[in-house]
């Protein structure tokens, strides 16, 4: 009897400790560090103020020089873009990505690139829409050319333009059959590869897109309790209906084994309907809360969730008013408002 006690109490602990293994090496907030402005600070002091927030991840949205050289020796996990204009010149040749890869990758070589994401919400009407898969392919070679197949994950940022608009509840969730003929290639890609999907997922414009049926509390964390019923499944948070929804479309299209790494969220706090600072503050912080438990989603509770804030700063340049204010810093980097990333 007291050996089977002794027995329950190792593994109580060691589950114990596997559980907070896992809450601090899986889930894990990062932010995006966007550049469409002219009032940014040099990339130097931008990689200091990740440090010192404690901001282990970053997706870059292009291979900056003077971000990829700042992030050297630092640890921070880099999701690093290949924009969609070289979409086309990737996928024209071999060569063309094995330089892209010299270029960009192992020329930084103290750089702690995690992902690769070729294309950013890249739409079946666009012009270089055919050239997503074979640069896929083709970064991929480069990669496992370069010794780095294991280390960096090659994959494409979408969107949930991607989801079929009959995709209610999240169980129903199946691609647009569009982005279906777009992304089937893609999604085979990466289960063969064990790469994640990046999706940018915004809660925002679903409750200003619809607020008479998604209600702003349920869309930034604080409804008091389940607002979707489906199945046995309960939702009290947009953010995992949609990303639940995103898992389904990916089953019905031969992805059951591709994870998701949700590499865009966030929300603005000025410019246009339901923006405010205190709005913005609430959900960026209880996304960081969120995924901090380590909880996962109601369709894929063991999987820990990651996400990418966006953004770092503040964009002048970017249109509409309201895509100017999603930063969690303003140029001069001041907070704009308190969080805490542990």
């Amino acid at each position: 009897m007291a050996n089977a006690i002794m027995h329950s109490t190792m593994l109580l602990l060691l589950s114990g400790l596997l559980l907070a293994i896992f809450k601090t090496t899986g889930a894990e907030v990062g932010v995006c560090y966007g550049m469409k402005a002219n009032d940014l600070p040099p990339a130097a002091e931008v990689i200091d103020l990740f440090k010192q927030k404690g901001i282990k991840r970053m997706r870059l949205y292009d291979p900056n020089p003077d971000a990829l050289q700042a992030l050297g020796g630092t640890n921070i996990e880099l999701l690093l873009d290949l924009p969609s204009a070289n979409l086309e010149s990737v996928a024209a040749s071999q060569a063309n990505a094995d330089q892209w890869v010299e270029d960009n990758i192992k020329k930084y070589n103290t750089v702690n690139f995690r992902y690769i994401a070729v294309g950013n919400e890249v739409k079946p009407t666009d012009s270089f829409a055919q050239s997503l898969f074979p640069a896929m392919q083709n970064i991929r070679t480069a990669i496992v050319n370069a010794g780095l197949g294991d280390q960096i994950k090659v994959s494409t940022a979408t969107f949930f333009a991607a989801i079929d608009k009959s995709s209610f509840p999240p169980s129903k969730g199946s691609l647009d059959p569009e982005y279906q003929k777009l992304l089937g290639q893609v999604i085979t890609f990466l289960r063969d590869n064990q790469a994640p999907l990046l999706v940018n997922t915004y809660p925002y414009f679903s409750h200003i897109g619809d607020p008479e049926h998604v209600p702003l509390d349920y869309a930034l964390f604080t409804a008091p309790s389940a607002v979707v019923q489906d199945g046995s499944l309960q939702y009290q948070y947009l953010f995992d209906a949609m990303l639940d929804t995103f898992y389904s479309a990916l089953e019905k299209a031969g992805g059951v084994s591709v994870d998701i790494v949700v590499s865009e969220t966030g929300w603005p706090s000025d410019g246009g309907q339901a923006t405010s600072v205190d709005n913005a503050m609430t959900y960026n912080t209880k996304l960081v809360q969120h995924v901090n438990q380590g909880k996962g989603t109601p369709k894929k509770p063991e999987k820990a969730i990651v996400a990418y804030l966006f953004a770092m700063f503040d964009e002048n340049e970017k249109e509409p008013a309201y895509e100017k204010h999603w930063g969690l810093f303003f140029p001069k980097k001041q907070e704009k408002y308190s969080i805490s990333f542990n």
